[in-house]
């Protein structure tokens, strides 16, 4: 936990403690039954439907949802992909950008699944519950198959190994099919899955809608991910002043993402990685 990014790190206790709470604390303290029929107190209260979120201004429910959950599964695997993948959009945007981006992913799914309610594309009525994290994970996904494409990603299930970029079309082309053919009985959740999945795509490619720069030229988080060390010879002023640049450009980095860098700054991360991957 040490190593995980500080809103990852947050995220991932909120799910798993909002999850106890609602389904194993206030159960028992409002002697709240929870059964097939019954939904805990939390997710009665915050889930997201048409009716409440939308023609009853209800808009926090927009917010709340992504942190609630249906099933010790359903909070399980969605900490398993902010886990994974959460730090690589961190490191991206950097905190608070990061934080906006996945909460704006989220909010995408239920406008999303919205439409296509509206639309007829899904068999559910406007008090069918939208509830969980998935919306703005498949944001975080797509988001990493943008500045990492060639990451490598191993499956549990099936036990396959793919790039990043083949995981996001497929699980893009999984939920576009279960939409259209009706499968799986999960329409309304891919549905939102696919709006998480868009505005993740067109912040990616349009930073400045979240105040960041207006290049879309991708630096890999690999190339400078690790402070470059001191060796044992001479150092010139010139490399000197270099490597002081370049801790100062990492330390921005930490504090506002990748996205925030200038050109200017881009280039000399670029020359200082290649000098050093030709020095002995």
């Amino acid at each position: 936990m040490s190593r995980l990014t500080p809103v990852v790190k947050w995220l991932l206790i909120a799910n798993v403690g909002i999850f106890i709470l609602d389904y194993l604390i206030l159960p028992s303290v409002l002697n709240w039954p929870v059964d097939r029929f019954h939904s805990p107190p939390l997710v009665t209260w915050g889930a997201f439907t048409i009716q409440s979120g939308l023609m009853e201004f209800r808009l926090w429910k927009f917010v709340t949802f992504q942190f609630l959950h249906g099933s010790l599964g359903h909070v399980l695997f969605n900490c398993i992909g902010i886990y994974f993948f959460g730090p690589w959009m961190e490191h991206w945007w950097g905190s608070k950008k990061f934080l906006l981006f996945y909460l704006l992913c989220g909010s995408a799914g239920a406008a999303f699944f919205t439409l296509l309610m509206f639309l007829g594309l899904l068999p559910d009525g406007i008090d069918t519950p939208l509830i969980g994290a998935s919306a703005g994970i498949y944001g975080i996904f797509i988001g990493v198959a943008v500045i990492a494409p060639n990451l490598r990603v191993a499956l549990l299930f099936p036990p396959i190994v793919l790039s990043m970029r083949q995981l996001a079309i497929g699980l893009m082309v999984i939920a576009s099919g279960a939409v259209l053919l009706k499968l799986g009985g999960n329409e309304g959740g891919e549905a939102g899955h696919l709006g998480g999945a868009i505005l993740g795509f067109i912040l990616m490619r349009y930073p400045r809608l979240l105040g960041g720069g207006a290049t879309v030229d991708i630096i890999r988080p690999q190339a400078f991910e690790n402070r470059f060390e001191s060796k044992l010879k001479p150092r010139t002023d010139y490399q000197l002043d270099e490597e002081s640049e370049v801790d100062l450009i990492l330390d921005k980095i930490s504090r506002e993402g990748l996205q925030s860098l200038s050109q200017a700054e881009r280039d000399i991360l670029r020359h200082a990685s290649e000098r050093q991957s030709s020095d002995p």
